[in-house]
């Protein structure tokens, strides 16, 4: 099974490839312009440095995109992951954006402050609507469309050694599912672990714990840290400090490292079988295939646990990446042409990226997310469903408030496992969102839906 996976995504990186190679040049560099000469209106699309395959994939998608017409030619900019942030800034201050780029921020504070063109007048009314509920809710504001996703990707799951499982006497198909059996099963996984390892690994710091736990806090709450009209900080909630003390609890009892393994979005400490369990985003599967082959099938994938058990709702955050059009473009018509064409037209367009990424992100289009399950690579790819039918739809998208307001919760659960009073750390949080909400003058600004 592993072997036949890992051949898929080499062949359809191979054609992807293929596709390329008219692709983007040197990383953060548009391509030559020679093959504007027929007189074709240029359109420009960035975008960042992701894995090799989904690099690939992107120059293909846009080679494809200029050998399928004769009116536009779009110039395909890869800008280094590390610089994307300074790029973009750097561009708005100056004017200089491209017609389109790639976003995986929420759209309320880009359409507020008219960075993005609402789509609602360029692409058919059909192709908007061909989208998942949650797709639509993380692109629509105060009813209009402002950007087009290309995958939804819970940004948390429970990974695990099933033959660690076994060997320390638990069901190696039978994950935990409440905080409880979280407990217990680290609890009989310690003694037979190797020297250095633990049961457990999660995010471990306040930026992470920012976005990462985003599900978590709706869960236990059942509200976010901020009253639904934003007009005041709501972080001094008892069930949170339940949260702060889950994370207590793991690091206290040495399920979790006092310092962590390694970066939440990586599966190296996992895949060095430095754990028995991981938490992380489902593109972890990506990297346990690519890089620790021999791990994949005993490798399992189910939501992470709740504070009652109960998986139908808030197991996780849900991250995203759209396309948007700047709102200066000078080609709004070619720029939607573009933009449709590559994510809300063919299904076969689309397919190749979600087997590619080896099915670890969940599909924006319910059309393409059929195409992607009758894949035939998908029959060795069991975690697939897992991540498109259990994980996603029963995740919490990203709010739309300003990130120093996740980073305020982010900061309190830090210090909350770290042995702070959980109260305090909260107390602490609320102030902080309150001074948030005052600062950027958010009372009202809250989306109407």
């Amino acid at each position: 099974m592993k072997r036949r996976t890992l051949l898929t995504a080499t062949a359809a990186s191979a054609a992807a490839a293929s596709l390329a190679a008219c692709g983007s040049g040197t990383p953060g560099e548009s391509k030559d312009d020679a093959a504007e000469a027929d007189g074709r209106t240029p359109i420009e699309f960035w975008h960042r440095t992701f894995t090799p395959f989904e690099n690939e994939w992107y120059a293909g998608i846009v080679s494809s995109y200029n050998d399928a017409q004769e009116k536009f030619f779009v110039k395909d900019v890869e800008v280094p992951a590390d610089a994307w942030d300074q790029r973009v800034k750097s561009a708005q201050a100056a004017g200089t954006m491209p017609d389109v780029y790639t976003d995986p921020s929420t759209m309320d504070e880009g359409a507020r402050l008219g960075q993005f063109l609402a789509l609602d007048d360029l692409l058919d009314a059909e192709q908007l609507e061909n989208l998942t509920d949650q797709a639509k809710e993380l692109v629509t504001v105060d009813g209009k469309v402002y950007g087009y996703p290309l995958l939804l990707e819970p940004q948390s799951a429970l990974f695990w050694n099933k033959d660690m499982f076994e060997a320390a006497g638990l069901d190696p198909e039978k994950p935990p599912t409440s905080w409880d059996e979280l407990y217990a099963t680290c609890e009989k996984l310690l003694p037979t672990l190797p020297d250095g390892a633990f049961a457990l690994t999660t995010a471990g710091d306040q930026d992470t714990f920012a976005w990462a736990t985003v599900g978590q806090q709706f869960q236990v709450a059942g509200h976010f840290p901020i009253t639904d009209d934003w007009s005041e900080a709501d972080a001094e909630d008892a069930q949170y400090e339940e949260l702060l003390g889950f994370y207590k609890t793991l690091r206290e009892k040495g399920y979790i490292p006092k310092q962590p393994l390694g970066a939440y979005v990586e599966a190296k400490a996992y895949g060095e079988q430095k754990c028995a369990m991981m938490t992380s985003g489902s593109w972890a599967f990506s990297e346990i295939a690519s890089d620790y082959d021999d791990l994949l099938g005993v490798t399992g994938i189910a939501p992470f646990p709740t504070s009652d058990g109960d998986l139908s709702a808030s197991v996780a955050t849900l991250g995203n990446f759209k396309w948007v059009i700047d709102a200066k473009t000078d080609q709004p018509d070619g720029a939607a042409d573009f933009l449709s064409w590559c994510l809300a037209g063919d299904v076969a367009n689309l397919v190749p990226f979600f087997v590619g990424t080896q099915f670890t992100k969940a599909p924006a289009r319910p059309d393409v997310a059929d195409a992607v399950q009758a894949a035939p690579e998908a029959a060795d790819a069991p975690w697939s469903a897992v991540v498109s039918e259990d994980i996603a739809p029963a995740s919490v998208p990203t709010p739309s408030y300003p990130w120093d307001i996740l980073l305020a919760m982010g900061k309190a659960l830090e210090k909350g496992m770290n042995g702070e009073d959980p109260a305090k750390a909260l107390s602490g949080a609320n102030g902080e969102i309150q001074k948030v909400i005052d600062r950027e003058e958010l009372a009202g600004k809250a989306p109407r839906d």
